[in-house]
């Protein structure tokens, strides 16, 4: 009997604890991993204080997984033992639902999240359908590869699917977790690159991450400022802050678009008058494929797009949860098992 390790929530809002079980193998269409790297990403710490309808305990998270294939099973073609591979937050999609038929995987109605819809990345080893695979190309560390699987892919197909085009001028609200890859991706797509941030902290390494201007939305009306650089084409709103994205509407261009990627509960007001005289629009976009994860690792590896990452043994996860919890981490936590 093959032995793994995880590290478990017993209850919402628990500890972790690591822990032994049997390491599983893998059915029909699925895969088994050899983690080495797994990323903190705030949506577990939803899942684990907060649980998601359906979220069984104990509760196993992560979803910005990394490692390579231990074992496979039958009817997992084109994968095998060795390859490298990335499970992100999208784990999987039912193939039958409405969406699933018109090839909108993202917005499966049977969405598999890893850490929700089974066993996540915070283990030694873990199962995970291959729809869910991406391959993780030469250039990238496990370490490296893990947060794009999920604040990654965010960031580069939120910027990939706005209406804004080489050359445009792009603003990306927040230099964080999601924001500070957002710069990167940005001025390597090519966009004038804004960033927005509260205070001139972090103007330095904004501008070192290729951001060709830098607004202190502390200091000054950021939608002002945009306007006053042409207007933006497009906003990616990766701050957690609805007042501080609804604070851009007024700086986008004519067609301009507030893409919202930064979670939050309370409500962006923008009035019909706003959108409507300038035929400007506010849309979400969640995570992304396993095909536009695997996207984002090329590109990424190509352009030299990395996150900046601390990372801490699977050992170490109540204390780099904390920190990741606290907004310490710069910019993200990433566990790692030794493999």
């Amino acid at each position: 009997m093959s032995v793994m390790r995880v590290a478990q929530v017993a209850e919402p809002g628990g500890r972790f604890e690591l822990v032994e079980r049997e390491s599983p193998e893998p059915g029909p269409g699925h895969v088994r991993i050899a983690v080495e790297a797994a990323g903190i990403c705030h949506t577990d710490a939803v899942m684990v204080q907060t649980p998601f309808p359906g979220t069984r305990f104990p509760l196993v998270p992560g979803h910005e997984v990394a490692g390579r294939i231990d074992a496979v099973g039958e009817e997992a073609a084109d994968w095998n033992v060795g390859d490298r591979v990335e499970v992100g937050w999208f784990g999987g999609n039912c193939g039958h639902c409405g969406p699933c038929r018109q090839g909108d995987f993202m917005s499966c109605v049977n969405l598999k999240v890893p850490g929700w819809a089974y066993d996540g990345g915070y283990a030694t080893h873990m199962v995970a359908p291959v729809q869910a695979l991406a391959r993780i190309p030469e250039g990238l560390t496990a370490a490296e590869a893990a947060p794009l699987g999920c604040a990654g892919v965010t960031s580069f197909m939120g910027l990939r699917s706005s209406v804004a085009r080489a050359g445009d001028l792009v603003a990306v609200l927040g230099v964080g977790g999601l924001g500070h890859l957002g710069v990167q991706f940005a001025a390597k797509m090519g966009f004038e690159t804004v960033a927005i941030a509260r205070g001139r902290d972090k103007e330095s390494l904004a501008r070192d991450l290729g951001a060709h201007h830098y607004i202190d939305s502390s200091a000054s009306d950021p939608a002002q400022e945009l306007k006053e650089l042409g207007g933006a084409k497009a906003v990616l709103g990766t701050a957690a802050s609805s007042a501080a994205m609804e604070a851009t509407v007024d700086g986008l261009a004519p067609h301009g678009q507030l893409v919202v990627i930064g979670v939050s509960d309370q409500p962006i007001g923008v009035t019909p008058l706003q959108l409507i005289s300038g035929t400007q629009s506010v849309i979400g976009h969640p995570s992304g494929t396993a095909s536009e994860v695997e996207n984002t690792m090329a590109f990424s590896a190509l352009f030299g797009v990395r996150p900046m990452i601390e990372s801490m043994p699977l050992e170490e996860v109540n204390d780099a949860f904390a920190r990741m919890l606290s907004g310490a981490a710069r910019f993200r936590m990433v566990l790692t098992t030794g493999a």
